[in-house]
């Protein structure tokens, strides 16, 4: 019987700037109250980071570069490389990872795993996620449809997959963006699995549709939208919102399977001494 919470660190890398992601974030993590205590960190804006005594970490999206050389850099992928290597070392417990969308784009960069490069044009909305293959059998797409719907917003992309740096790492891609018949550009890679326990997502996959629908309804917010990228865009967006088989089932399925498969995986060492 496991009588300690176990503890969770969330990896603000929103640098300060408003946002939706970091509270829909912590209410998902609050459904696991009664088995995880968390603390959030201000790495970008405040310098702030954990040390490697946490079980979970869930590190955000956020705005700007993620080629970015703030000071905060260096120590959040020195933490990162820590932990990567205590999990190698480890026979025991392990240390979970979860990166959204900018920490993904850093973490990719890091690993080398393909060319990170700016979009001709920002991608934004509730977008089409393809599975590939390993993403079928993915824990974290368990339940999801193929395709899945995701909220997506980013101004960069991960293409041109370099397989032999996969290789050495024991890294797989996940999913793949929308399929477009009419432009020929090559597919943004969306999720990557770098380990049995780091996995990451270039989408938002903890965007949920109240508060989004609620945000963007805001007159300032929905003239934003509007003016960025067109009515018709906006009109999809808020049709897509309320739907239950879009981001409400990706928000229900991914980020929630990943806390608890990272718990069960902590308690199994420790059950069975």
């Amino acid at each position: 019987m496991i009588k300690e919470k176990l503890k969770l660190a969330i990896l603000d890398m929103n640098n300060d700037e408003p946002n939706q992601g970091l509270r829909c974030i912590t209410e998902i993590v609050n459904s696991f109250s009664s088995e995880v205590d968390y603390q959030i960190f201000n790495v970008r804006a405040k310098d702030e980071l954990p040390d490697t005594s946490f079980d979970i970490y869930i590190s955000s999206g956020g705005p700007g570069s993620p080629l970015d050389e703030g000071k905060w850099r260096k120590p959040y992928l020195k933490l990162m490389q820590n932990l990567w290597d205590f999990n190698k070392t480890s026979n025991g417990q392990k240390k979970s990872v979860f990166f959204i969308c900018y920490s993904f784009q850093v973490i990719c960069d890091y690993f080398q795993l393909g060319e990170l490069k700016p979009r001709r044009s920002t991608s934004f909305g509730i977008l089409k996620v393809h599975q590939t293959k390993k993403g079928h059998n993915d824990v974290i797409f368990k339940g999801l449809n193929d395709p899945f719907y995701a909220v997506d917003s980013r101004d960069w992309q991960l293409i041109q997959p370099k397989l032999t740096v996969f290789k050495k790492h024991g890294a797989t891609i996940l999913c793949l963006e929308k399929i477009r018949t009419h432009v020929e550009l090559e597919r943004a890679i969306m999720a990557v699995r770098f380990s049995e326990e780091f996995v990451g997502t270039q989408f938002h996959p903890e965007a949920e549709p109240v508060s989004m629908e609620a945000y963007f309804k805001l007159e300032e917010n929905k003239n934003k939208v509007i003016s960025s990228f067109g009515a018709e865009k906006y009109s999809q967006m808020m049709d897509r919102i309320d739907d239950p088989e879009k981001i409400e089932l990706t928000y229900n399925t991914i980020l929630p399977q990943f806390i608890e498969n990272a718990i069960i995986k902590i308690k199994e060492p420790l059950m069975s001494k």
